[in-house]
């Protein structure tokens, strides 16, 4: 069964990486996953946030660290060293068209994928009651990241899918958190 899910994964990895292999996403897909594309973004939020929601925006902010730092932490430090998967572009029975640098680290889960899933919860739990368009906006936004990452040759599907699911919890839960600790008609009463 594991054989089959191992070989089902790298064939769907295949027809990414090389089935959908076009220019425009040869320059597309290395920026979306790029760490630095987004940071315009977080300083943009982290700004509205402090501005419009005053000390409860500090705390958004602390909030939305701690969603990217427990969720990389966790991919990153505890899950990837244990499973020790090796990365798509580093295998050498792979047939892979690597995009950008492979990395030394391991595959499994994807780090990418965990930090922008954990992002896109945390900011539907919190806004999704007042701006509907924040939960299909959030997910695409993640699933980009994470197809990206597959699409460039340094991950695998399930690697992003387990990525996303570690996030996804992360998130949520700390935007439970977050409402608990403040609650959503204290600071999003639009008034």
């Amino acid at each position: 069964m594991l054989d089959q899910l191992i070989q089902l994964d790298h064939q769907l990895f295949q027809a990414i990486n090389q089935g959908l292999s076009n220019s425009f996403f040869d320059v597309l897909m290395p920026i979306l996953r790029n760490r630095y594309t987004w940071v315009p973004l977080y300083l943009f939020l982290a700004f509205v946030w402090v501005k419009q929601y005053r000390k409860t925006g500090l705390w958004m902010v602390l909030f939305l660290v701690l969603c990217f730092g427990i969720s990389d932490y966790t991919s990153s430090s505890i899950i990837k060293p244990a499973v020790a998967r090796i990365r798509p572009c580093n295998e050498l029975n792979a047939i892979v068209t690597a995009r950008v640098d492979c990395g030394t680290g391991y595959s499994f889960p994807s780090s990418h994928a965990a930090n922008h899933f954990a992002l896109a919860l945390f900011f539907i739990v919190l806004f999704y009651t007042k701006w509907k368009p924040v939960l299909p906006l959030a997910l695409l936004w993640a699933a980009a990241i994470g197809f990206a990452q597959i699409y460039v040759g340094v991950h695998f599907p399930i690697d992003i899918l387990a990525g996303s699911l570690l996030g996804a919890l992360v998130g949520y839960l700390l935007g439970i958190l977050f409402l608990r600790f403040k609650p959503e008609d204290t600071w999003n009463s639009g008034k």
